[in-house]
């Protein structure tokens, strides 16, 4: 058998900024009280610069990483899950939404590090996107736990933007949503709301997910200078609070240092000989599987539409090319206005590969496609994500889409946020079936 190609290594110079910076998320979120300062929690699919035009003492929690976070401390998820059900909470909801609805009855909430705190910090207001079927009444109900927290959600269930008949009209239906948003807010809160910290949080939004997508696109390269169980640390901060100035900045941090791993050929993986994509949110109690391909078979997962659009911003060149979509700056957009401020930002987000999945299997398979072809990749491994209705649809069309041009794909059951859905050991026996197949033997031959 010929040698085994290895590539440099090094560790990530961003890593502990990331940790330090989530770790001041939550801390910002439940010390915003004693600083007179408001708190909102919502989805991570929010309009996040909205709440931004209240002021700059704005602070708040999403509920899906608040899940994730959960279901990687699992005893304390189990708890959670437990004291749901008691309360007639259905085990096939959201895995998210049934840690989160159990941290409330519980009374307790989870830092990053994983200690957790006596008593739930009470959002002053719920703001959320409703892009499932479950994303508004998730926090509906929430605010009822809460006793009576103020709700409003945006409906952007307007089809796979741009690609919608009437996109002038899909266009006025979320801003005018938006304006609502706006006048609530000022009500529930009782200030008046600044259009200039709105453009400001607008742009910085949208600098932060344009610059995952660039730092997602180095992934292209062979060696892979991330893999994508690092990528679930680096990407989260879209989905906390991309809107602030302190987020974007990090994230050009993070895509100079990537650019320059990419282009000195520094590996995640210094094995890497196979490279997967995945697709869907994956087992969070169980994230060693991802490190047990590496360290047994030289596998790097490269990443997914999951890690790289969840809130990524994309656009594609005439060829099909997947390229980091430009801000409004880079577009040349002037937003003086609040008019043109949420016209830009509407146009933006709509654009949200999960978005476009929720509501159109062609575009699933179409975009999977892609991912699979521009980053390299060797097969595709699905997650069967018991805990997320949502991302399973279109999931075995975009299956057979793929085994139909003779690409492989492995599956396995499982839950992102329940780990009695998932069984690690199981999985593993799939995966060593699987990669056998394919040709990988172990790297360690005593195996």
């Amino acid at each position: 058998m010929a040698e085994q190609k290895r590539y440099p290594t090094e560790p990530l110079k961003c890593w502990n900024r990331s940790k330090e910076l989530r770790a001041k998320y939550y801390k910002d979120y439940v010390e915003a009280k004693e600083k007179g300062g408001l708190r909102w929690s919502g989805s991570a699919w929010a309009f996040h610069a909205l709440p931004s035009g209240l002021g700059h003492d704005v602070y708040s929690v999403t509920g899906e990483p608040y899940g994730a976070t959960s279901a990687y401390y699992s005893d304390f998820s189990l708890q959670c899950l437990q004291t749901a059900e008691k309360a007639g909470i259905a085990r096939d909801l959201c895995g998210y939404l049934r840690n989160y609805w159990g941290a409330i009855l519980l009374d307790k909430f989870i830092m990053p590090d994983g200690s957790i705190l006596d008593g739930w910090p009470k959002a002053d207001f719920l703001f959320s996107s409703h892009v499932c079927c479950s994303h508004s009444k998730w926090y509906q109900r929430a605010g009822e736990l809460e006793g009576g927290v103020p709700m409003k959600a945006i409906d952007v269930s307007v089809g796979p933007y741009p690609n919608v008949p009437d996109r002038e009209g899909a266009l006025k239906y979320i801003i005018s949503q938006m304006e609502d948003c706006i006048a609530w807010m000022e009500e529930v809160t009782g200030r008046t709301y600044d259009d200039a910290l709105l453009i400001e949080a607008i742009h910085e939004e949208c600098r932060s997910l344009s610059l995952w997508a660039e730092i997602s696109s180095y992934n292209k390269n062979i060696p892979a200078p991330l893999d994508e169980k690092t990528m679930f640390t680096l990407y989260v901060h879209t989905t906390l609070n991309p809107q602030v100035k302190e987020i974007a900045d990090y994230y050009e941090e993070v895509r100079d240092e990537v650019k320059d791993r990419a282009e000195r050929g520094i590996a995640a993986v210094a094995d890497e000989r196979y490279r997967i994509v995945t697709d869907s949110q994956p087992p969070w109690s169980a994230l060693k599987f991802f490190r047990y391909m590496e360290k047994e078979y030289g596998v790097v997962s490269v990443g997914s539409w999951y890690t790289f659009g969840l809130t990524g911003a994309w656009d594609e060149t005439e060829d099909g090319t997947l390229v980091p979509r430009k801000t409004p700056r880079e577009m040349g957009l002037s937003l003086n206005t609040r008019e043109e401020a949420l016209r830009a930002y509407a146009d933006y987000r709509l654009r949200n590969w999960g978005w476009r999945f929720f509501q159109s299997i062609d575009e699933r398979i179409d975009i999977t496609n892609k991912i699979v072809d521009q980053w390299k990749a060797d097969a595709l491994i699905s997650h069967l994500n018991k805990g997320c209705e949502g991302t399973g649809i279109g999931q075995l069309e975009g299956r057979l889409a793929l085994l139909e041009r003779n690409f492989p794909v492995m599956t396995y059951e499982g839950n992102m946020a329940d780990e009695r859905d998932f069984d690690l050991d199981r999985t593993i026996t799939r995966v060593d079936a699987f990669l056998e197949s394919a040709g990988l033997k172990p790297l360690n031959t005593n195996k």
